[in-house]
């Protein structure tokens, strides 16, 4: 059954709903007992972290063989790499972009076609914009058929903070570019390995938007 959270119409992802309603009981808690200090600490937190699950609806450019960002934040690096350092097995390209705190976090597919794999894998939490983060942290890996015989690989990565991948998408799903996948909890990092053919359109330092902003194109 299609998780009907890549299709949510709420203005925030419900994985945050738990946090808030914890934060928001408790600042009522302590105003009731008088500790307004408390009770105005608790509600702050409590829309901080509405702010931080927030999830904006986004409509993905209609451009033939754009791929767009899978998550809101700033480009860390644009390389190419040889077949024997890619994951892809084959000359790619490798984004990674860093999304902190103040980031929105839900993550969205870069290119339309079927879920061939999904690989979960236990790690460690260093934070997410050290490069060894991408090595050793916690990581969820979707294998993405395009067609064609090619692939892209999305690489979803906890961070020093981060300690929940969500993946909301299942092996055999057919999607669509631009369409919720998941999210990462509280500062994290996404990979894109992009197949032969791809041009980018987009330089480290850069701040993109998931879904909307164009990475670059395929062939």
């Amino acid at each position: 059954m299609q998780d009907t959270r890549i299709h949510n119409r709420w203005p925030m992802a419900s994985e945050g709903l738990p946090f808030v309603a914890g934060a928001g009981a408790l600042a009522v808690v302590f105003y009731l007992l008088d500790w307004d200090p408390l009770a105005f600490l608790f509600l702050a937190i409590a829309l901080f972290i509405a702010y931080f699950f927030r999830d904006p609806e986004r409509i993905p450019p209609g451009v033939d063989g754009a791929v767009v960002a899978p998550a809101d934040g700033k480009i860390l690096e644009v390389r190419s790499l040889g077949a024997s350092e890619s994951p892809l097995k084959e000359d790619s390209a490798k984004i990674s972009i860093f999304m902190s705190l103040f980031d929105v976090h839900v993550n969205r597919i870069p290119f339309g076609g079927s879920i061939e794999k999904i690989e979960y894998r236990p790690g460690k939490f260093f934070s997410a914009d050290l490069d060894k983060s991408s090595l050793l942290n916690e990581s969820n890996r979707i294998l993405l058929n395009i067609g064609e015989g090619r692939n892209i690989l999305l690489v979803q990565i906890a961070g020093l903070v981060a300690r929940r991948i969500c993946c909301w998408v299942q092996e055999g799903q057919e999607v669509q570019r631009g369409q919720r996948f998941g999210l990462i909890r509280f500062g994290s990092r996404v990979e894109l390995f992009l197949p032969k053919g791809f041009s980018p359109a987009v330089a480290p330092g850069q701040r993109v938007k998931a879904g909307t902003t164009i990475l670059g194109f395929l062939e």
